[in-house]
């Protein structure tokens, strides 16, 4: 680990192991808890954001690439100057993907390392069992998750989601395309969890709307890791099968998936969490060929991808492929982590305009997080623009389709972000501080 200081103390690097030798007592540094500490002689702290990683449990591959995502953004925000003349320093925590250890996580990142907020929490369950503890302890609390919980209003004023959409104006943007391009009845499979049942409840409601039907739906529990006896259960008639799957055993339920049906199948449009760090030209993949995907991000740049796209690649150390420059099997999860890079960049924006100090500020801070409205594509939102309603703390954005054809997946429609707007169904702004 290295601390690095601010500029006006020369950029001073330490290692924790000079640090340690040096003698942490004597030159004013803490390293109990592994974090580093600045001396109280410096002008100022670093603003201390807990990180809440999935290094281990079903969200460990997320993990993995949402904490380079994270260090590459805070580094930049460094660069740049950091957050009102103070640098960045990010203190994670692993939570095992457990709902129980990120609570006690957050409740670590607010008492024991005094983190100036909470970010970059995943797995919608985990978000439903650390949110509340945020709350309690009014740490504020950014989550990259897409689940619908922080929209619904079903948490507390503390929790946003401004770097990602949420899964409800996902599909309502998508079912219009999906009913006019591939069918209309639809078996659903999906994880038996919050994030799951998002998918069962939202897109439900949004292919009824289009004059469709889900036929079927098939819950699979998240750590499962066989999937073929729950394919019987696809009834023949279905035109769509609609697959989100996420966990450790996603490439064996799309190469069971394959197996099971061979080369007759109904239309597959599947959310890419099933393909996620997967390599689409794995044997067995086969049959993904024509097949439809949803895509936060495109994984793949395109022959023609914009100057920010480029830009936030080379950071993240990402190639135009999609896998790390280091490492061409080494597959990114790169429609999930960018919600990493664009909340801190939330973070910087929101602490600037409140003038954010410390602590104290803390009400000035989820205010001014509040207040954002449009957030503009470039460099801090490679994705694309945005629109953040204050009201429920969420962002809305653009969504793509893309078809996989020679192990690459292409664009074939991109949303508008009207097309998935939906009528606020909460507002925390009336929540007290």
């Amino acid at each position: 680990m290295t601390l690095t200081f601010p500029k006006a103390h020369g950029g001073l690097k330490l290692s924790r192991r000079k640090l340690i030798k040096a003698g942490g007592a004597a030159a004013g540094v803490a390293l109990g808890t592994g974090l580093g500490r600045y001396v109280q002689a410096q002008s100022s702290e670093p603003i201390r954001i807990g990180f809440q990683v999935h290094r281990t449990g079903i969200g460990a591959s997320y993990g993995k690439w949402y904490e380079k995502t994270t260090t590459a953004a805070a580094s930049l925000i460094n660069e740049m100057g950091g957050i009102n003349g103070r640098q960045v320093e990010i203190v994670a925590e692993d939570d095992g993907t457990d709902p129980g250890r990120g609570a006690e996580v957050v409740e670590k990142f607010a008492t024991q390392h005094k983190c100036d907020v909470g970010f970059g929490t995943l797995f919608s369950h985990v978000v439903m069992g650390s949110a509340p503890r945020a709350g309690e302890l009014k740490l504020p609390y950014y989550v990259v998750s897409e689940g619908h919980h922080v929209a619904s209003g079903a948490l507390n004023r503390y929790t946003f989601q401004p770097g990602i959409t949420d899964v409800k104006s996902q599909v309502i943007s998508l079912a219009p395309w999906i009913a006019k391009n591939v069918g209309k009845k639809v078996t659903m499979i999906y994880p038996d969890f919050a994030f799951g049942h998002d998918h069962r409840d939202y897109f439900s409601a949004a292919i009824k709307a289009q004059g469709g039907d889900v036929i079927q739906l098939i819950p699979i529990p998240p750590t499962e890791s066989s999937f073929t006896k729950y394919f019987p259960q696809i009834p023949a008639e279905t035109e769509v099968i609609y697959h989100v799957m996420v966990g450790p055993a996603v490439l064996t339920f799309v190469k069971e998936l394959g197996e099971h049906f061979g080369s007759s199948h109904p239309a597959l449009f599947g959310f890419v969490d099933s393909l996620e760090a997967v390599d689409f030209k794995s044997p067995g993949l086969e049959f993904l060929e024509g097949s439809y995907l949803w895509e936060a991000y495109p994984r793949f740049a395109g022959a023609a991808p914009s100057a920010h796209d480029t830009f936030y690649r080379s950071k993240v150390g990402v190639d135009a492929m999609g896998a790390s420059i280091s490492d061409a099997a080494d597959i990114s999860t790169f429609s999930h982590m960018f919600g990493c890079w664009e909340t801190l960049f939330v973070i910087k924006k929101a602490m600037e305009a409140s003038g954010y100090k410390g602590p104290d500020d803390k009400g000035k801070l989820i205010e001014a997080t509040e207040a954002m409205t449009d957030l503009a594509e470039g460099n801090e939102h490679p994705q694309g623009s945005k629109v953040f309603n204050g009201r429920i703390h969420q962002s809305f954005g653009h969504q793509n389709i893309t078809q996989v054809k020679g192990g690459v997946a292409d664009v074939v429609y991109r949303t508008t972000i009207e097309e998935g707007l939906y009528e606020p169904e909460a507002d925390y702004t009336g929540m007290a501080l």
